[in-house]
């Protein structure tokens, strides 16, 4: 949610100026969250600021169930919170709680890792925001799977009330319609997506969360969009 929060008052926002190292900045702006996470977001942050620049930083936990909002989305310069949101997960991952997750095409899973953001383009989801995985084997075919960011009148806390959990998508991180192209166009560009779940397997492998080695700075290396002549093709594709 972009402040003013509709269902609850205004979140805690660190000024600008604030001390402290950026992860406990980030967790006194996100008090919801929870402080571990968010220093694994921004370890994971500091590996993708090694060869190129992020404004802002969006933390996933899926380790929290779909009825709760479960995105935060950071200012990482001004050290703010913009975004307190629900996320959908992938109809395979789980039912209100997210327990599977997948690289593979075809899963309809959700991915674990850290992204950066592709470029947007108009869908039959409307508008859309790429993501780039940066964890080998666990989401770099985030683009050949058409993993993007996009509204879904499915992601709603009305939604959530009836059916005891908010939609599922095909394993893209869908928000609520109403709000999906202010926060796209807050973090479509420089910008790094973090989706965390405590699997041992990912923490203990993940590249970006590790050693941040030379498959990290490939990726990057690789420039953002060097895939976006297959857009309309994974326009298709994208749930």
């Amino acid at each position: 949610m972009l402040f003013v929060l509709p269902f609850a008052s205004r979140a805690a926002a660190a000024p600008p100026g604030a001390s402290g190292d950026l992860a406990s900045v980030l967790a006194r702006a996100a008090p919801a969250a929870d402080p571990k996470v968010i220093a694994l977001a921004t370890r994971a942050l500091r590996c993708v600021q090694k060869a190129m620049p992020a404004r802002t930083l969006s933390v996933i936990d899926y380790s929290r169930p779909s009825t709760e909002p479960r995105l935060w989305v950071f200012d990482v310069n001004q050290r703010t919170l913009l975004f307190k949101e629900w996320v959908a997960h992938g109809r395979n991952s789980g039912d209100n709680l997210t327990e599977h997750f997948s690289n593979a095409p075809g899963s309809r899973m959700s991915s674990l890792g850290t992204f950066v953001t592709d470029g947007t383009y108009q869908g039959h989801n409307g508008y859309s925001l790429r993501l780039k995985g940066l964890d080998d084997g666990f989401n770099d075919n985030a683009e050949s799977r058409a993993i993007v960011i996009h509204g879904a009148n499915y992601v709603s806390p009305a939604f959530a009330r009836t059916q005891g959990r908010i939609g599922r998508s095909w394993g893209c991180p869908a928000v609520r319609a109403g709000v999906a192209h202010k926060l796209i166009d807050a973090i479509r560009e420089r910008s790094v997506v973090f989706a965390y779940y405590p699997d041992k397997r990912w923490l203990g492998h993940a590249a970006t969360l590790g050693d941040c080695g030379a498959s990290v700075t490939a990726s990057l290396d690789g420039g953002a969009g060097h895939t976006r002549g297959q857009a309309g093709t994974r326009a298709a594709l994208s749930p």
